[in-house]
C-alpha cells in the first residue's frame, strides 16, 4: 500500500473512532438525563465519554498529613552516562493523589492489591460544599449534603464513588492546603462521621473520595470517618483534583490503583469520564 494510502487510511480509521466516542458519549448523556436504570455495577457500562485527569502531579515537595517530605527521588542510571534514565524511588503509599485499602485502618482489611477491579470503576456521585468551605475551612459533608445531592439527582448509583468538592485543590501549592495554625492545628474540609454511616447503611458506595489532605476534616482528633469506612472493605481517596470539571451526576471515575502486595494504599492515576 502506498505511503498516501495508509495515512488515508489511519485518518479515516481515527474519524470514525472520534464519532463513534462522541456518540457514545452523547447518548450516555441523553440516558442519563432520561432516568435511564443504572446498570448494577458500573464496570458493567461502556466507558465512553471526554476523560478528565483527576490527578495532582507528585513531586518531592508535595504537601503531606504530616508535614514531612515523603517522596524522595534519585537517579540511579543517567543518560549522559548509560544513554538512558533510572530513578530509584522511596515513597510513603499515602503522599500525591493516593488511595486508602481497607487495611489502611483494620488489622485484615484488603490490601491495594486485594481490591476487586470492578471496584476501581465507579459512577461518580459529587457533593459540593465550595461555599460553605470558603466560610469555613473546618467544613464536613453531612447527611444534610448528601440528602440535597439525593433530593437534585436520584438515589446514589450502585457501587458509585461519592467525592466531596470542596474547593481544596486549587491551594496545592499553597501553605492553604495544609492550613496549618500556630499550634500545628490543621484547618480543611472531610467527610463527617455521620455522612459516612448514612452511606454504609445505604450500601450504594464502594469508596468516598476528597480533594484535601484526609478522608477526615483537618481537626479531627480519631480519624473517625477512616475507622467507620475503611473496615467495611471499603476504599477512599484523598487529595484528588479537577472535580469542578465534572457533573455533579454522571459522570464515571477509574482508579489506576498500585497493585503491590501487602500495600495499605498507594499513589493512583485518576481519571474522570463525563460527556463533553
Amino acid at each position: 500500500m502506498c505511503h498516501h494510502c495508509v495515512i488515508e487510511s489511519v485518518k479515516n480509521q481515527l474519524l470514525d473512532r472520534r464519532s463513534f466516542f462522541a456518540g457514545a458519549a452523547a447518548a450516555a448523556a441523553t440516558a442519563i438525563a432520561a432516568g435511564a436504570a443504572r446498570p448494577a455495577r458500573a464496570a458493567d457500562a461502556p466507558m465512553m465519554g471526554k476523560p478528565y485527569d483527576m490527578t495532582h502531579e507528585l513531586h518531592e515537595q508535595f504537601p503531606t498529613y504530616f508535614g514531612a517530605q515523603q517522596l524522595f527521588l534519585e537517579p540511579k542510571l543517567v543518560f549522559a552516562k548509560e544513554h538512558f534514565n533510572v530513578n530509584e524511588w522511596r515513597i510513603n503509599e499515602h503522599t500525591g493523589t493516593h488511595m486508602d485499602a481497607p487495611l489502611h485502618f483494620s488489622a485484615d482489611g484488603k490490601s491495594v492489591a486485594e481490591i476487586p477491579v470492578d471496584d476501581l470503576v465507579a459512577p461518580l456521585a459529587i457533593v459540593d460544599i465550595r461555599a460553605k468551605a470558603a466560610a469555613n475551612p473546618d467544613a464536613q459533608v453531612t447527611p444534610e449534603d448528601i440528602k440535597a445531592w439525593t433530593a437534585a439527582h436520584g438515589p446514589l448509583p450502585a457501587g458509585c464513588c461519592v467525592a466531596m468538592n470542596s474547593g481544596w485543590d486549587a491551594h496545592v501549592a499553597f501553605d492553604k492546603f495544609r492550613n496549618a495554625d500556630a499550634e500545628k492545628k490543621m484547618h480543611f474540609p472531610g467527610f463527617h462521621v455521620e455522612a459516612v454511616k448514612m452511606l454504609i447503611e445505604d450500601g450504594s458506595a464502594i469508596g468516598i473520595a476528597v480533594d484535601t489532605l484526609s478522608l477526615d476534616f483537618g481537626l479531627s482528633p480519631d480519624f473517625a470517618s477512616h475507622y467507620a469506612w475503611l473496615p467495611t472493605g471499603r476504599w477512599g481517596l484523598e487529595a484528588i483534583a479537577n472535580l469542578a470539571a465534572l457533573p455533579a451526576a454522571g459522570a464515571v471515575l477509574v482508579v489506576g490503583a498500585p497493585k503491590v502486595r501487602g500495600a495499605t494504599g498507594g499513589p493512583c492515576r485518576v481519571i474522570g469520564l463525563a460527556a463533553a
